[in-house]
């Protein structure tokens, strides 16, 4: 069992991570109560997503995390709660808690997925990411092209006109973001647009990170025109392929400013 205490000498005694956190303090006293739960499931969270704890650890006992995050038990259960129902650790009688073998996570949970985009090796990421959206996207383009209305068609130009009109590289993501998301509402499948909104932080780190690593941030506007048109013109099969290049040429991108 990992240990957070620490000897009198400030070596850690027993210790297989360092502590999870500093004092869950402000200057001039404790955080509020309400946000202290919160705040220990995203230390502990991003720990063990990151592998600063292990899996199959067991988290030290209750007390010794309370007074070592400086919180209260109260606060420490709630957040294990939290913690429990996205699969990361599991409580087990003469055991304690336990972090859970990877594949019980909820790896599409909101939360896990920004601890994993935050963890993961860069071209780790990219592969990933590259593929789900190979995946869904370009099915998603060609049923948007089937199904679009006339309002989603508008909605799709305005956020294409977003990012013609970006100044720099963090309004390109936001209405890039816009663009996909109006692709998927325009398949009228709210099962994808659910699944948006779950990966929607994996794309916006993804979206970032092509276009702070671009030599022009809007390389891409092209291969969007050529998908909105298809769109546009109900041509499913050549919106799938324009979607296809679109997801192709941001994996090129990040690719090579990564050999760069």
């Amino acid at each position: 069992m990992a240990s957070f205490r620490s000897g009198r000498d400030g070596n850690a005694t027993k210790t297989t991570h360092p502590t999870l956190t500093r004092r869950v303090r402000s200057g001039t006293g404790p955080m509020a109560a309400r946000n202290l739960h919160g705040h220990v499931v995203q230390v502990l969270g991003q720990r063990i997503v990151s592998g600063g704890i292990k899996q199959g650890e067991v988290l030290p006992p209750e007390a010794t995390m309370a007074e070592e995050m400086d919180v209260s038990r109260t606060s420490l259960r709630e957040a294990m709660k939290v913690l429990s129902a996205k699969g990361l650790v599991e409580a087990r009688p003469k055991v304690g808690t336990r972090v859970r073998d990877a594949r019980f996570w909820n790896q599409l949970d909101a939360d896990v997925l920004a601890w994993r985009c935050a963890s993961m090796p860069t071209a780790d990421f990219v592969q990933k990411l590259s593929e789900m959206r190979e995946i869904i996207e370009p099915a998603a383009a060609a049923s948007a092209a089937s199904h679009r209305s006339a309002a989603q068609l508008k909605r799709m130009q305005t956020a294409f006109d977003a990012m013609e009109a970006a100044l720099d590289p963090e309004a390109w993501t936001t209405a890039d973001i816009d663009f996909h998301e109006a692709i998927l509402a325009a398949t009228g499948n709210e099962l994808l647009v659910s699944l948006f909104s779950v990966i929607e932080t994996a794309l916006s780190s993804y979206f970032t990170m092509s276009a702070h690593t671009a030599v022009n941030f809007k390389y891409s506007l092209p291969q969007h025109r050529a998908v909105l048109q298809a769109i546009r013109d109900k041509d499913a099969e050549t919106a799938r392929k324009a979607m296809l290049k679109v997801i192709f040429d941001t994996r090129e991108n990040l690719s090579k400013r990564r050999k760069a």
